[in-house]
């Protein structure tokens, strides 16, 4: 079947598209129109987790299902709103009874967990700032962005703390408690029991004035040099999260709904838990990581209706030789969605073959907090594009000029600098701590993405390249310097570089070309040794999965490392201009 026949199909569908006429609903869209699609608390004010749980709590949605819980070994619960809004309650008045309120940072570190839903609305609800942590992150990107966001309490399991973050009690010195969920008592009145402290709590709560500009979710991004970025976002974000549901997910109040990325990351969060919420959908959350037939079985029993994945987790189902539509029921499946990296054209088609529908590519940031440039379901595909602007946005290709401007390419095919208009409501307000890198985002009256990409003669977006050296790898971002600078803690090593490299699976994976101290040889128990050496300090997500050793790392005059030339010789590409090259 064909892409174009498919779309065809949609004026038969029962459900109708919430987005028809393109064009037309990006002329008539408004901001304050979205604004009316809240409540806003009965207090004053705007709070997310009032307008995701505590209105539909209040109303006739009260024993829909908001969160269906499909634990490691196939277990199951099912929390309504008002289950929700009382557990919800009983941990923002944990948070309040143990001092700790407006502005305080919140960390979770866990794996998909039934709490840790609970926990992000309770702290959004104390009106606490929620900071999510990936489960699989060594200890020290985790001292780093617990250091950096002033922690003030962690979430996490008793595996956790003990392998991760005990080691690290005394480097924390603001940390006032740690919340353990999965303990039966305290250890002490720092390390606590999230079981016994939820039983003595009440399960009604109401939430105190809050500001839209509010200070809501601190998102960590890795950079190319330094320490990771603190992504500051407000509660006004969910009139993106709002819009974009609509337009770009499609919601409709039957809607069954599985986003699969992981919580510690900004999709796991924005479409993970608020924005499904927002439209008073039910959200499926399965504990397992990737397995094929697991994945398969809870799209079937849980009658999926909308999937929201990543391009790794498609090219591993792409790899099977099955047929699912003949293996599995999926006739509930509507709508898939795919954002991490860009979506390989193959992999759109693949869709079309096995599933009988496209696979819908989409663009966003951490920085911009939502969905912005998007594959709608009742517009046409261009497989390997990543789409249109949704509603309210305004996005543009831009030059950079030789004296520090910037100009909009308007000619169709040509590559600049991906950049918007700034304005939209889930634009992030800073970065933590960072002014200064803050104010580099935007030039001109727009803010610059750092992504490559050029614009055709219908408007779509076509993904390029990155501009910096973030590497992506399985949809998580990592920063070379991060990975550099472990490294070069082991006392073999003298320099590191560190690049992604293309990998048909995971998109990049990470590569370090490694120089060694005078008295050390390389050898394969040494690249062993150096490989285990990553992955303790940084976890599996983010060390190294290739080692090189080489003489020199190529450097420019002023020391800064040329990754760009590894990459090259890497992947045996022009190296461009060396005239920086350290002699």
């Amino acid at each position: 079947m064909k892409i174009n026949e498919i779309h065809k199909e949609l004026s038969t569908m029962t459900i109708r598209p919430c987005l028809i006429d393109y064009d037309k609903e990006r002329e008539i869209f408004t901001w304050e129109k979205v604004a009316k699609e809240f409540d806003g608390l009965p207090s004053g004010g705007l709070n997310i987790a009032h307008e995701a749980i505590d209105r539909h709590a209040n109303n006739m949605l009260a024993n829909k299902a908001a969160l269906i819980w499909i634990g490691e070994r196939r277990d199951r619960k099912v929390y309504t709103f008002l289950d929700m809004k009382k557990e919800t309650s009983k941990f923002a008045n944990v948070l309040a009874l143990l001092g700790f309120s407006k502005g305080d940072c919140i960390f979770t570190l866990s794996t998909r967990l039934p709490e840790l839903y609970i926990a992000a609305m309770g702290i959004l609800k104390n009106r606490s700032v929620m900071c999510p942590l990936f489960s699989q992150f060594g200890p020290e990107p985790i001292l780093q962005r617990l250091l950096r966001g002033n922690a003030k309490a962690l979430l996490t399991t008793q595996a956790l703390f003990e392998k991760k973050i005990r080691p690290l009690l005394d480097q924390l010195p603001e940390l006032q408690t740690v919340f353990l969920i999965d303990a039966e008592e305290d250890e002490s009145e720092q390390v606590r029991s999230l079981k016994r402290l939820m039983e003595k709590a009440s399960d009604i709560y109401e939430i105190l004035p809050t500001d839209a500009e509010d200070m809501s979710i601190l998102h960590f991004t890795s950079g190319t040099t330094g320490m990771p970025k603190g992504v500051v976002h407000v509660h006004k974000a969910i009139f993106t999260h709002w819009a974009s549901g609509k337009y770009v997910l499609d919601f409709h109040p039957s809607d069954i709904y599985w986003c699969t990325a992981d919580p510690g990351w900004v999709t796991g969060t924005s479409y993970g838990i608020i924005t499904p919420w927002l439209h008073g959908i039910t959200n499926v959350v399965d504990e397992s990581e990737f397995d094929a037939v697991r994945w398969y079985t809870t799209l079937e029993n849980e009658k999926i209706s909308i999937w929201y994945t990543a391009p790794t987790a498609i090219r591993r189902l792409m790899r099977l030789d099955n047929e699912p539509i003949k293996e599995y029921n999926l006739s509930h499946l509507r709508l898939i969605q795919s954002v991490g990296e860009p979506l390989n054209p193959e992999a759109v088609i693949w869709g079309v073959d096995k599933l009988k529908m496209p696979i819908h590519d989409n663009w966003w940031q951490t920085e911009t907090g939502g969905i912005m440039i998007a594959n709608f379901l009742s517009q046409e595909i261009r497989p390997g594009s990543m789409g249109r602007p949704i509603p309210g946005i305004d996005a543009a290709i831009l030059r950079h000029n030789d004296d520090g401007t910037v100009t909009e390419v308007t000619e169709a095919g040509k590559e600049g600098e991906l950049s918007l208009k700034p304005g939209w409501p889930s634009m992030f307000r800073n970065y933590l701590h960072d002014d200064e890198r803050y104010a580099k985002c935007f030039i001109g009256g727009w803010y610059l993405s750092g992504d490559l990409a050029y614009k055709d003669e219908d408007g779509y977006f076509w993904f390029v390249g990155r501009s910096d050296d973030i590497i992506k790898t399985s949809g998580h971002m990592v920063g070379p310097f991060e990975v550099e600078s472990c490294l070069m803690e082991h006392p073999a090593v003298a320099e590191v570089g560190v690049i992604g490299k293309p990998d048909e699976m995971i998109g990049q994976l990470v590569k370090a070309f490694v120089s060694l101290k005078t008295g050390f040889e390389p050898s394969e128990e040494l690249r062993r040794e150096l490989i285990g050496f990553g992955r303790k300090r940084l976890g599996s997500a983010v060390a190294p999965k290739e080692i090189e050793f080489t003489q020199n790392i190529p450097k420019t005059r002023s020391g800064k490392i040329m990754r760009r030339l590894l990459k090259a010789r890497e992947m045996g590409l022009p190296e461009g201009d060396t005239s920086t090259l350290e002699d």
